[in-house]
C-alpha cells in the first residue's frame, strides 16, 4: 500500500474492541514511529503516556469521554524545557501533532483504528497522571480493533478541491 492510500483509508475509529488487546509487537511498533517522528531542530521534546492497565484507562475515561472502549490509550505530551520556541509559537506542540499523526498512521497500516481527541482535559491530565509542569499533554489518542459495524464518518471522504487549499 502507497502512503497516499493508506492516508485516504484511514478513519476515525470511534468504537473499539474492549476485550482484544493490542499485542506488544504492535504496542513496540507504533512507540518506534514516534521515535522516528520528525520535530524542530532534533529536539524530540515529546513524551509519551502509555495508558492500559484497568487502572489507566480509569484515568483515561476521567480524562475524556473518547476513548470509546478502546484497550488502549496514549496522552502525547511535550517537554516544554526542551522545545523550541518563535514567539508566538512553541514548536512542541507541532511536534507533538507530528507524532501523533504518525502514531496513528502507523496503527492504521497495523490493522488497528485509532481516534485523535482533542476533547481531553489536560490539566486533569496532569492531576491524576502525577505529570511534572513542564510536560504539557496536546493529544489523546485511543488504539485498538475496530468494534464491529464501525464506519468512518459520514464526512471523511469530503475534501475540498486543492485550488482551494492553494494561497
Amino acid at each position: 500500500m502507497t502512503f497516499l492510500e493508506l492516508a485516504k483509508e484511514r478513519y476515525s475509529t470511534r468504537g473499539f474492541k474492549p476485550d482484544i488487546p493490542v499485542e506488544r509487537e504492535k504496542l513496540d511498533a507504533i512507540l518506534e514511529s514516534a521515535v522516528i517522528a520528525p520535530t524542530a531542530a532534533n529536539m524530540q521534546p515529546h513524551r509519551i503516556k502509555v495508558l492500559q492497565t484497568p487502572e489507566e484507562l480509569a484515568i483515561a475515561d476521567a480524562i475524556s469521554p473518547c476513548r470509546y472502549n478502546a484497550p488502549l490509550a496514549f496522552l502525547i505530551c511535550y517537554d516544554s524545557a526542551h522545545t523550541i520556541k518563535r514567539e508566538p509559537l512553541d514548536a512542541g506542540v507541532i511536534d507533538a501533532s507530528i507524532v501523533t499523526t504518525h502514531m496513528m498512521l502507523e496503527a492504521w497500516e497495523l490493522g488497528l483504528g485509532s481516534v485523535w481527541c482533542l476533547a481531553f482535559d489536560p490539566e486533569k491530565a496532569t492531576e491524576l497522571l502525577k505529570l511534572p509542569p513542564n510536560i504539557v499533554p496536546v493529544a489523546f489518542l485511543p488504539v485498538g480493533y475496530a468494534a464491529d459495524g464501525v464506519e468512518p464518518h459520514v464526512f471523511h471522504s469530503t475534501s475540498k478541491p486543492l485550488n482551494e487549499l492553494l494561497l
